[in-house]
């Protein structure tokens, strides 16, 4: 893991564009060791280009990515910043005929030397990355026999097996049932809380982000509309503002975690047993 300091990745003032369009403007986010950082907005506000940004998978206008506050990510191979830096996107290609254990394995690339050699750790983190996801019983099935599900925790499983310090993550609940959602927000947690690895998260589901995450950073019109504690940033005012419609917040009095619920025109409808 990466060492500890105040600020694992970092972006400032970044400004992204699509074919000369802007989409994020003066976007700044910052990473740390230990904690959970959930993107939210509503489609097109530029989550997944900031994110893909901090991976350097999108080239800056203007702005800048460094890590632990120091070094520049572009001063960096894509070797060395692959060794710090990982990503889940939202999709990925499905190599036919290839084994979970193997595709698991692609995350070791970063670490390995010419010829696949030079990696005696490999071994032990695919066995490992494939054990915390839950796909060790599928390591000899091909991917192209998986579910939707099934094949997410199996990129998840490659992205552990890079063991790096920053992990992010685009969308990662999409295509997994109720059951694997809560197992992976669960994970995340977990990588956060006991390997001090910094998470950058995409969600579409505010409520997942307000459990899960530390830090939220809420985007609209591709501007960071605030930043802060879930408790902070997502409000009646800021939510309805950023997504155009009336969101109601209240929250879990056993817990205190933020719980939010839009409000349609039908959101008032009787449900009546017969």
């Amino acid at each position: 893991m990466i060492v500890q300091r105040d600020v694992a990745l970092r972006g400032d003032k970044l400004c992204l564009s699509y074919h000369g369009s802007t989409v994020v403007e003066d976007g700044c986010i910052a990473l740390r060791p230990g904690r959970v950082t959930a993107l939210v907005g509503p489609n097109g506000s530029g989550k997944s280009t900031l994110l893909r940004a901090l991976a350097r998978l999108h080239r800056a206008d203007r702005g800048s990515v460094s890590l632990d506050d120091t070094t520049s990510a572009a001063a960096l191979s894509p070797r060395e910043f692959a060794r710090r830096v990982t990503l889940l996107a939202q999709s990925r290609p499905t190599p036919a005929g290839v084994k979970v254990r193997d595709v698991v394995g692609y995350g070791r690339h970063p670490h390995r030397g010419r010829w696949r050699g030079g990696d005696p750790d490999g071994p032990a983190a695919i066995i490992r990355a494939m054990d915390v996801t839950g796909v060790a019983s599928m390591a000899e099935r091909a991917v192209d026999e998986l579910s939707g599900g099934e094949l997410q925790r199996v990129w998840l499983a490659s992205c552990l097996a890079q063991d790096t310090g920053v992990l992010l993550l685009d969308e990662p609940t999409n295509h997994l049932d109720l059951r694997y959602q809560v197992e992976l927000l669960d994970l995340v947690r977990d990588l956060a809380e006991e390997h001090r690895v910094a998470v950058g998260v995409v969600l579409h589901d505010l409520n997942q982000a307000a459990g899960v995450a530390d830090h939220v950073v809420l985007l609209c019109n591709g501007r960071v509309l605030a930043d802060g504690t879930p408790e902070e940033v997502l409000t009646e005012e800021r939510l309805s503002l950023a997504y155009g419609i009336r969101i109601e917040v209240t929250h879990d009095p056993r817990t205190g975690t933020v719980h939010t619920r839009p409000v349609g025109r039908h959101s008032a409808r009787v449900h009546v047993s017969i």
